[in-house]
């Protein structure tokens, strides 16, 4: 697959594609301006990153709106702003707030979409590798995976949360009947057509299972999905924002989706 060269320098004709990180918050003031300057800081000079914030009230959307123009000044008239900030009026879910801002993004014109963690959980500098993946294999999504060959799970992890994430992909990937390793992987890469062809305002899921959903209804429309492996690491600040509704949510829509596409698969 293309890789970055020897020098970091990425090929300048798939550099600059049009590619947007779409990063969701929720108070996450502690962790945002770290992780933006990782992503800002990517041999791409096609990338934007689109903060999605769900009036956060420790300030995160006032913070990313601070970091946006300093990225973006100064900025040359018609060209594509460094880092956009969209601003929603309540916290309505991770799935609900990715939806939105993956849908901005592609009617702004990005051709790929990634979604990423604002926590720095994922490993930023492995975005030029799920584009040189995708074009390298033709494929409509690529996933940092956990669980193939080569990916892991933080060493601070402790053993019990290693369990709960494993038995949690393995479920959803034995309900569904998908090949798909991490099926439940937030670090996703998305072509801007599969993301059309799924139709993103037709999805269910307000929460994590969002990824779930996501996934299983690309592949129901024809596209494949490649695994890339990734080390997913422990959050740099903050809290996590699992609750047990976002826990019933999980166990519940993989269920949903397949009573709904009986005799289906998510091969």
């Amino acid at each position: 697959m293309p890789q970055p060269s020897a020098t970091g320098r990425l090929p300048q004709e798939w550099g600059r594609l049009p590619l947007t990180v779409v990063m969701p918050t929720y108070n996450e003031a502690d962790s945002l301006p770290r992780t933006a300057a990782v992503v800002m800081a990517l041999p791409l000079p096609g990338l934007q990153l689109k903060v999605v914030d769900d009036a956060s009230p420790d300030g995160t959307g006032r913070l990313a709106d601070e970091l946006a123009a300093g990225h973006n000044a100064p900025l040359a008239a018609g060209a594509r702003p460094r880092m956009t900030v969209l601003h929603r009026g309540e916290k309505d879910g991770l799935g609900r707030a990715y939806a939105a801002g993956m849908l901005a993004a592609i009617d702004e014109g990005a051709e790929y979409v990634v979604q990423m963690d604002a926590d720095g959980s994922h490993p930023a500098h492995v975005v030029p590798q799920l584009l040189g993946t995708a074009l390298a294999t033709d494929a409509g999504f690529v996933v940092g995976s956990r669980y193939v060959g080569g990916g892991s799970l933080d060493d601070d992890w402790g053993l019990h949360r290693k369990a709960l994430s494993r038995f949690a992909n393995q479920y959803a990937r034995t309900v569904l009947g998908t090949r798909i390793r991490d099926i439940t992987a937030g670090f996703n890469l998305w072509r801007a057509q599969t993301l059309r062809a799924v139709d993103l305002t037709t999805l269910g899921s307000a929460g994590y299972s969002f990824q779930v959903e996501l996934k299983f209804l690309a592949v129901r429309h024809g596209y494949t999905g490649v695994e890339i492996p990734i080390r997913f690491g422990e959050r740099t600040d903050g809290v996590s924002k699992m609750n047990l509704a976002t826990q019933v949510e999980s166990a519940l829509v993989p269920l949903r989706l397949r009573l709904r596409h009986r005799g289906g698969t998510g091969h």
